[in-house]
């Protein structure tokens, strides 16, 4: 069988691309300001990036630190001694105690120095203070049905809103005591009570006029003249 011979197939030259070459001095250059320049001196012509600055944050005050620190110490203390109710410790030997809105009935403080001791809202009823010192003690609105106060010290304390019904004041010295409000004094005991310089309504002075008598001990003043009883 005969064998056939196949010719070489002339591709010819492979096609060059139609992109042109560039050559070396079509190459993009540095701008004169910055060509032979230093890759350490080129670094610092370039701007570094803007910095915002931080918000300013307003510092407390001196005052508000120390008002900071009043508050902690307030309520460290409430926590150490069960409740906020020790800030109503008033003075004098029995200061240490509570007694400001306590039901303090038939407590007996006969013949101490209770000196601005705060009894506000207490219910006192039937308590004795015979003979004890009371002066600037505060009665705000308290409960002293029934209690004994005779013969004490009651010099500038504060009886408003106080129900001093049935109370026994006889000998008491009441001298610029505070009586606003509704204080009630019905059923008391004024005998021998220095009322002087304390304001009184008009219905309370009548009232307490009707029972005046006697004369205090210590002031020498007739209750009647302290009262300005007409």
């Amino acid at each position: 069988m005969a064998t056939m011979k196949l010719a070489p197939i002339n591709a010819g030259p492979i096609p060059k691309a139609n992109s042109p070459q560039r050559s070396p001095s079509s190459w993009p250059r540095r701008p004169a300001a910055i060509a032979g320049m230093s890759p350490q001196a080129f670094q610092k012509k370039i701007p570094s990036p803007r910095v915002m600055p931080a918000p300013l944050i307003p510092q407390p005050s001196l005052a508000d630190n120390l008002a900071n620190l009043g508050a902690v110490a307030v309520l460290s203390a409430s926590l150490l001694f069960g409740g906020p109710s020790f800030a109503f410790r008033g003075g004098g030997p029995y200061g240490q105690e509570v007694t400001r809105g306590q039901d303090l009935t038939g407590k007996d403080f006969s013949g101490k120095n209770l000196t601005r001791q705060d009894f506000k809202t207490s219910i006192l009823r039937q308590a004795s203070f015979k003979g004890a010192t009371l002066i600037g003690a505060s009665f705000f609105d308290a409960d002293l049905t029934g209690a004994d106060l005779s013969d004490s010290d009651l010099r500038g304390a504060d009886f408003s809103l106080a129900n001093v019904t049935k109370v026994n004041l006889s000998n008491a010295n009441l001298e610029g005591a505070l009586t606003t409000g509704n204080t009630s004094f019905k059923g008391s005991n004024i005998t021998g009570a220095d009322f002087t310089d304390v304001p009184l309504r008009d219905d309370q002075r009548d009232y307490l006029c009707k029972i005046a008598d006697g004369v205090n001990s210590v002031t020498g003043n007739a209750t009647k003249d302290t009262l300005l009883c007409r």
